[in-house]
């Protein structure tokens, strides 16, 4: 053997860097399913098995082409984490060389080069071409900034892509149109939403189901939904389909919630592109035809391809220049613990309720729901920040540590103090009044900061606003909400601050 070819589950990649030169004479491709995983992190049932049959489908398509292929499945022996499985196999076959593209968590990287040393075989660190903007050109580009935004990469990246650019300026005259997105449904509601295109399980991942249900019997989550691209044929296809039905009004409505309306207008792609199964460019280009076509305007368009070109490449970057403190990050050293109805959706805050429960069902929740629901509510009750980073990478199907730990630890929380955000998203229950209609019927006032009724939300809101007065104060992105705060009486805060240690004591029973 000259290279033992490892592919992780979120490199499901075609055309990857880790095939470059790939001699079936003399190479061999490993992958792993290792049951030490669903141990480390506590996965939802579907994000496990989306992995899984995801990961085996790919490993058909190799086989198609009379490839090597090594597959360690759950059932197979000897069994444990990803790296004493992959070590087992390092033994067995003694290759010159493993070879792989960079992996998307840093404790992963670190131990796979340990693992190499030990085993006296050399590792060889593949390019990761799926992304626009590698690990080193972002490093070089933030190198320039004393503070990193999004904003500024984002028009970095369409400038030297050329994507909605007319010359050296943005089409249309300005870099985002986010005046123009981002509405409400008002209180008639969404109406009749295009329902998204989903994929019956086959027989391999009926399989994978089975094996997880077994394996895993008391991991969160349901399987009776699932219903998620696993294949590039199925992720192309669900690609198209929202490009053709949902694309149009996705940038007006990206922002809105509604219950019992998981999905809405967004694309169901995040998945798919983040275990490779689609590219970047491919899906910002779809997008980007519909566009020139007629088929979709330019506020909508440029809302997506924001998330793709901007948002996700940045949240890569910045993942990997800030690990591994991002990962201890703490600004505001809040230490209570997730409250337990995180798992089970078992609380009488309607908004809460809905976002849990859709997530436990589907193993989804759009951006909105993560950052202004859950996020929020995490950052007002002071939840430890690794709990919450923990939760969110268990139970989303989308979930790799370098997005999701940027995001939840980065942006929802605020816990690095706004290395790349400018300021902490803080809202009271009024923010999810107006985005939704979850507040209708829920036994909390969104209104109210205090008495029975209040919501939780709207209290722990004023109360993170007056523990933290001095520091949102100085900002100028925070100082409009402390003036609101310095206009309450020293009764009004008193019974706020009252109120809100109340709240926190009793976090299980909301």
């Amino acid at each position: 053997m000259r290279h033992l070819v490892l592919v992780l589950g979120d490199q499901l990649d075609v055309n990857s860097s880790a095939f470059d030169g790939f001699d079936p004479a003399q190479d061999r491709i490993l992958m792993v399913e290792a049951r030490g995983e669903g141990e480390r992190v506590w996965s939802h049932k579907a994000r496990t098995v989306l992995f899984l049959s995801a990961m085996r489908h790919f490993a058909e398509a190799l086989r198609g082409r009379g490839w090597p292929l090594t597959y360690h499945s759950l059932d197979d022996a000897p069994q444990g984490g990803l790296v004493e499985v992959i070590a087992y196999h390092l033994r067995a076959f003694s290759p010159p060389a493993l070879v792989l593209v960079e992996p998307g968590e840093d404790w992963l990287e670190a131990a796979l080069r340990d693992l190499a040393a030990a085993a006296g075989c050399r590792l060889e660190l593949r390019l990761d071409t799926h992304f626009i903007v590698s690990r080193a050109d972002f490093l070089r580009w933030a190198k320039g900034y004393k503070q990193l935004r999004m904003e500024f990469f984002y028009r970095h990246v369409r400038k030297h892509t050329g994507i909605l650019m007319d010359g050296d300026q943005p089409v249309g005259g300005a870099w985002n149109f986010d005046a123009e997105n981002r509405a409400s449904f008002g209180k008639k509601g969404p109406g009749l939403v295009p329902a998204h295109l989903g994929f019956a399980p086959d027989a391999t991942t009926q399989a994978v189901m089975d094996a997880v249900q077994r394996h895993f019997p008391d991991n969160p989550g349901a399987l009776e939904h699932f219903d998620w691209p696993v294949t590039r044929e199925q992720a192309l296809a669900a690609l198209q389909d929202f490009v053709e039905h949902r694309l149009e009004l996705f940038g007006r409505y990206q922002d809105a919630m509604w219950t019992a309306q998981p999905f809405l207008y967004h694309a169901r792609v995040s998945a798919a592109l983040n275990l490779k199964l689609l590219d970047p460019r491919e899906v910002a280009d779809a997008a980007l035809a519909a566009w020139r076509e007629g088929r979709a305007g330019l506020p909508s368009v440029e809302g997506f391809v924001r998330q793709i070109i901007g948002w996700r490449e940045f949240i890569r970057g910045v993942y990997w220049l800030e690990m591994p403190g991002l990962a201890e990050a703490n600004h505001f050293g809040h230490t209570r613990d997730l409250p337990r109805w995180f798992w089970t959706a078992k609380t009488d805050m309607a908004c809460q309720r809905e976002a849990i429960g859709q997530t436990l069902r589907y193993g989804y929740a759009h951006h909105i729901q993560r950052l202004m629901v859950t996020g929020l509510f995490s950052l007002l009750a002071e939840v430890d920040p690794r709990q919450v980073a923990h939760w969110y990478l268990a139970v989303y199907v989308d979930a790799v540590e370098w997005v999701e730990l940027p995001n939840v630890a980065g942006m929802a929380l605020y816990a690095n103090g706004g290395r790349f955000t400018s300021k902490p998203y803080a809202a009271s229950g009024a923010y999810i009044q107006r985005m939704s209609n979850y507040c209708s019927g829920c036994r909390y006032d969104p209104g109210k900061r205090t008495g029975d009724d209040a919501c939780p939300l709207t209290t722990l809101y004023w109360h993170f606003l007056d523990r933290h007065e001095a520091e949102l104060g100085g900002s100028p992105r925070t100082a409009l909400m402390v003036k609101n705060l310095q206009r309450l009486s020293g009764e009004a805060r008193t019974a706020v601050r009252v109120q809100a240690q109340a709240v926190l004591r009793r976090l299980d029973e909301l």
